[in-house]
């Protein structure tokens, strides 16, 4: 991210790389079989229902004429079910107001309803209430991300919350209010924390918290920008040092200790962007990284609770020229239907958005070329993002949240845009087709998209979702897509395993083939997503199996499971576990 001059080695040719002066030679953007297929295309129907939904909340940035890099970030959103009525609440996290200028060594803090973290209550009607201050999560300071996960198994999703300068762990009571216990938890942290993620780091059946950080930052007077032309522009985070993440193992006491070093998961980065799953299919959990203008990171589990880093050799550690890039938001699910989870990593313009095929072999292939994404990508910024499956046709498709981080861009770069509207990437088998334009009016809005996460809010079959955007509105996306292609969702239950059964990997059968999600609430960016495993069908009616490698290493196996619904499946405990 970030600077006036981030985007300038880049643009030599149009949807080519560039070096040394040359153009390189690259694949198609799209192979031949997805163009000719242009036909069948889907197209998406997402339409803005916030203000008939009853949210308006609206972010706060607080900029100044010092442009501290914080104020580019934006903040995250949760779509969870806190009081489990069936039904997907909305979080979201908040700033709080900075001076201009803002002394060095300053915490900055919440001081009115304005710069409230918001959480809304879906009643019966599909309408929202602010339930805010009933739930106790007003926060006090200069908030960004957002991590959902039922740490104590006690079946109600807590809440933690990242931000500068400390984060908040929120004990869900069960009764719609939420305790602070950051203090007694230690969870608090320090620094400037962003993404974070839960998941069972040593399969003890408690959810264990990976918080990423930014880089060590204070309110320096820092001036970046054209000196020459007489304006400041944010800067470049190479101006700043890197940071290692923290990573809360759960005691199981409502204690938790910070074991970063310990376990190996302490590489200094400068995270964005989080992600879990097992890419090299050995049952054990791993550790995705996206980093800003520097090496990705890879954390391999190495099934003892401790990890190495294996970016570079796993090949996802830069893009496909070799470079590094402005890694921000980060996805890791399968795509194409092999059963191995492939990875995509957002940027900024003039870089392409990296997608990276897994190979099955512990390494992946840089696959923006020929999928379609570099093209379609080249001139954007992205930031949170998902993998899902619009159209119920059995494939994930990827929304995407957009818009540039310098407000002062286009000065440059004419042809880039601050504000953006967000993207839809349909998936037709043999590559990513953008299908934007044709698929409702908010891709033709620009917003300066940050957060995203995605669920099914209505409990129609069809994933919808919620994009934040920085000092702006927040938008309620409801899929309202025209299909008759059949679904099918997954509530996990945990009982040797996490309540959550976050990390479990979920394989679905019909005629057509099978189809695999890792079950997660990270991913995107600074923001937490439905828990819930959905799957398109397709024509089928019929899941012919279902198959559920739980964390414990149980493996479960449903059969004939009938389409169209959401079912609960709870972990059983008597099963003997599988190597």
């Amino acid at each position: 991210m970030r600077s006036s001059v981030v985007v300038a080695l880049l643009l030599c040719a149009a949807f080519a790389p560039c070096m040394g002066g040359q153009t390189m030679p690259t694949r198609p953007l799209l192979p031949p079989a997805a163009t000719a297929s242009a036909a069948k295309v889907v197209p998406g129907n997402f339409v803005d229902i916030s203000q008939q939904s009853h949210v308006n909340f609206v972010g706060q940035a607080s900029h100044t004429t010092k442009k501290y890099l914080i104020e580019t970030m934006g903040s995250g959103v949760a779509l969870f079910d806190y009081d489990n009525d069936g039904r997907l609440d909305i979080f979201f996290a908040n700033g709080a107001p900075l001076s201009d200028p803002t002394a060095k060594g300053t915490i900055p803090q919440k001081t009115g309803p304005k710069y409230w973290n918001r959480l809304y209550h879906q009643k019966a009607d599909g309408t929202f209430e602010d339930v805010t201050e009933k739930a106790g999560l007003q926060g006090t300071g200069y908030d960004m991300g957002v991590a959902v996960g039922d740490y104590d198994n006690d079946g109600y999703d807590d809440l933690y919350v990242t931000g500068y300068g400390g984060n908040h762990l929120y004990h869900n009571n069960g009764n719609g209010t939420f305790t602070d216990v950051t203090q007694s938890s230690g969870t608090g942290g320090s620094g400037w924390s962003t993404s974070a993620t839960w998941v069972d780091l040593d399969n003890d059946g408690l959810l264990d918290l990976v918080v990423l950080r930014y880089v060590k930052w204070d309110f320096d007077d820092i001036w970046c920008g054209e000196h020459r032309e007489g304006y400041r522009a944010y800067c470049h985070p190479d101006v700043f040092k890197p940071i290692t993440p923290l990573v809360y193992h759960n005691d199981g006491n409502g204690h938790f200790t910070e074991v970063s070093a310990k376990i190996g998961l302490d590489r200094p980065g400068k995270g964005l962007g989080v992600a879990i799953g097992d890419f090299d299919g050995d049952g054990k959990v791993d550790v995705v990284v996206a980093n800003d203008s520097m090496l990705e990171y890879l954390y391999r589990g190495k099934g003892d609770g401790t990890f190495e880093e294996v970016g570079m050799p796993a090949e996802i550690a830069v893009d496909g020229d070799g470079r590094t890039y402005a890694g921000m938001g980060i996805d890791l699910q399968d795509f194409d239907n092999d059963g191995l989870p492939d990875l995509i990593i957002t940027n900024l313009a003039n870089q392409k958005y990296a997608l990276y095929r897994n190979s099955g072999d512990g390494s992946f292939s840089y696959d923006s070329y020929i999928s379609g994404i570099g093209g379609m990508t080249l001139l954007h910024s992205g930031w949170g993002l998902h993998f899902f499956d619009y159209d119920n046709d059995g494939r994930k498709d990827l929304l995407i949240a957009q818009g540039h981080d310098l407000d002062t861009v286009e000065l440059n770069y004419p042809q880039l845009r601050y504000k953006e509207p967000p993207l839809l990437a349909y998936n037709s088998g043999k590559g990513f087709v953008d299908v934007s334009a044709d698929s409702g009016a908010v891709f033709h809005e620009a917003w300066v998209g940050r957060g995203l996460a995605v669920g099914d809010i209505d409990n129609d079959g069809r994933v919808d979702a919620v994009i934040t955007t920085n000092g702006g509105p927040a938008y309620v996306l409801r899929n309202e897509t025209t299909t008759t292609n059949h679904w099918l969702t997954l509530l996990l239950v945990g009982h040797r395993s996490n309540r959550d059964g976050i990390g479990a990997v979920v394989k679905l059968t019909t005629a057509a083939g099978s189809q695999w999600v890792t079950v997660t609430t990270g991913g995107s960016y600074l923001s937490s997503s439905d828990k819930r495993a959905h799957f398109g069908l397709g024509a089928a009616k019929v899941a012919q199996s279902v198959e559920i490698r739980w964390p414990s290493g149980v493996v479960q196996t449903l059969s004939h499971v009938q389409a169209d619904q959401v079912l609960t499946v709870h972990e059983p405990t008597g099963a003997t576990v599988k190597p």
